[in-house]
């Protein structure tokens, strides 16, 4: 007897425990699919049929694009238990030409959300710092990093590699699901967007429904215009090449040629190779298919490229293998829609002259990431619409500075007839020149490093001040201290309405919006 009462002792444990389990698994069912943050060497993807249906049939976030951006946002809102379906028109390997240099500050934003390991095995090259050359002279800037952690430098390489590599550690993250798809449109209802259409790899209209759907599919999204006002201004355009066999004059640093009509950038992207852009102001551009182009390069570029990248040159160009693109800038102006959010270079661009755009995007997702973790539920689209509105607040301080400096670089660095903008443009150089926190200062802004509007301002117009000083001494002429004024009111009119565009008071004063102070929604 006592034995039938042990083994039905054991039967009912083992019942209570099995069910113990079933009512575990479905309270977290939710976040069962969550993987650890690892690299990506230690792990293996999931493969879980059942958790990637679920996430197709019921999202937490949809995220529109699989570029730098919303590769990383993926593995970061997947990390943090979050179910995340991706649509991205090709998830082949891009080849662009820009967003090859991230900056340090945005290899620390990297080092934040944990993929830096997404720079190895691409063959990515460190850079510390920049050359600048003018006419025959040239100085090296290293960026101030002597305060941050060693590992922490520029990384220059292949663009489709890394975003290739945020991919692959984005499928190994099994509550994230990667699809081929092209979104034609938001799914809006009442002024408030509910997911996305899109039109799948092998032809089938398909919608996807998600409490917010975040929007970051690259400077040429067609769904910009319903989430923002879309001001796009195109300065100028960049041909690109690539140098190989031949040796940078200052080996990892990128080249900032300060060439006529304007600036032309040098820097490694692998062991092998050495990306060449060349800018070309204003929207037209010489025929690459009739030899205009190859023309224009070899008679007005290559005398301005240094020596030891002459032959190089010559030979890239004489191969014709040359891409151009229009570079863009457009301030971020959102619309707070419920429902919907805009991120990475959908809403905002700025001159690729310094490299930033991608420390804008990671930085934004840091920012993003944060606003987000405290939250359960997403369901509440206004609530959380008037929450997510701090995002385009906290983000000012880093974006603005890095977007002012890149417009501000671009105008300052074109060649010009007119004598007080190429008076500018060599006290700048000069300025640079001069060593000490005259380049560290300018150094850290551009790098990210330090995300200081008001530091941005100080050396700008530190440099407008030391040019007047330089036309003032030994002694001052009235015709010098009128080019003095003028070069002031040169530097005025650069700077001022870029400030003004950003947003001054957000960009100097983000503390006085109530949007800074909001607090995490309760659910």
């Amino acid at each position: 007897m006592n034995n039938q009462y042990n083994v039905g002792g054991v039967i009912a444990s083992l019942l209570c425990f099995v069910l113990f389990c079933v009512l575990k698994y479905k309270k977290n069912n939710k976040n069962r699919c969550l993987v650890q943050n690892q690299t990506m060497e230690s792990i293996k993807p999931v493969q879980d049929d059942e958790c990637q249906e679920e996430i197709a049939r019921n999202p937490d976030i949809i995220i529109v694009g699989a570029g730098v951006a919303g590769s990383a946002l993926a593995c970061t809102l997947g990390k943090d238990g979050r179910r995340v379906l991706v649509i991205e028109r090709d998830l082949a390997e891009p080849d662009r030409i820009v967003g090859e240099l991230l900056q340090p500050g945005g290899y620390m934003k990297l080092l934040e959300l944990g993929l830096e390991d997404c720079v190895n095995n691409i063959d990515a090259q460190e850079v510390f710092g920049y050359a600048l050359f003018k006419d025959g002279k040239s100085t090296k800037l290293s960026y101030p990093l002597k305060d941050f952690h060693p590992d922490v430098t520029g990384k220059s390489f292949h663009n489709g590699r890394f975003i290739q590599r945020m991919r692959e550690k984005a499928k190994t993250i099994s509550n994230v699901r990667l699809e081929q798809g092209t979104v034609t449109s938001l799914v809006e209802r009442k002024g408030t967007v509910k997911g996305v259409q899109y039109k799948t790899r092998g032809g089938q209209d398909m919608t996807a429904y998600a409490p917010l759907t975040i929007v970051c599919d690259g400077c040429f999204s067609n769904l910009r215009r319903s989430l923002c006002n879309p001001r796009v201004e195109i300065p100028s355009c960049f041909v690109a090449i690539i140098l190989k066999d031949c040796e940078l004059p200052y080996p990892n640093h990128g080249h900032v040629l300060l060439a006529n009509p304007s600036p032309i950038l040098l820097y490694r992207i692998s062991s092998t190779e050495i990306r060449c852009l060349v800018d070309v102001p204003g929207k037209r551009i010489p025929s690459v298919l009739n030899g205009d182009m190859a023309n224009y390069l070899n008679t007005l570029v290559a005398p301005q490229i240094p020596p030891e990248l002459y032959d190089a040159f010559i030979t890239a160009v004489s191969e014709g293998n040359m891409k151009t693109m229009a570079n863009r800038s457009m301030p971020a102006a959102p619309y707070p829609t419920p429902g919907a959010l805009l991120i990475g270079d959908s809403f905002n661009m700025r001159h690729p002259l310094t490299g930033g755009g991608m420390t804008v995007a990671l930085s934004d997702i840091v920012v993003l990431r944060d606003l987000l973790r405290p939250l359960g539920e997403l369901d509440d689209a206004s609530a959380l619409c008037r929450y997510l509105e701090s995002f385009y607040t906290l983000r000012k301080p880093l974006a603005s500075t890095i977007n002012t400096l890149a417009g501000a670089l671009y105008q300052v660095f074109c060649a010009s007839p007119d004598l007080a903008r190429s008076e500018m443009r060599s006290a700048c150089f000069d300025y640079l020149s001069l060593g000490g926190v005259c380049s560290s200062g300018p150094v850290a802004l551009l790098s990210g490093l330090n995300p200081r509007p008001l530091s941005l301002v100080f050396h700008f117009f530190s440099v407008a001040i030391y040019g007047v000083g330089r036309l003032l001494l030994p002694f001052p002429s009235l015709e010098r201290a009128w080019l003095g004024v003028r070069l002031i009111m040169d530097a005025t009119s650069i700077i001022f309405p870029i400030i003004k565009a950003e947003g001054l008071r957000q960009m100097f004063l983000p503390a006085v919006f109530p949007a800074y102070y909001s607090s995490p929604l309760t659910g």
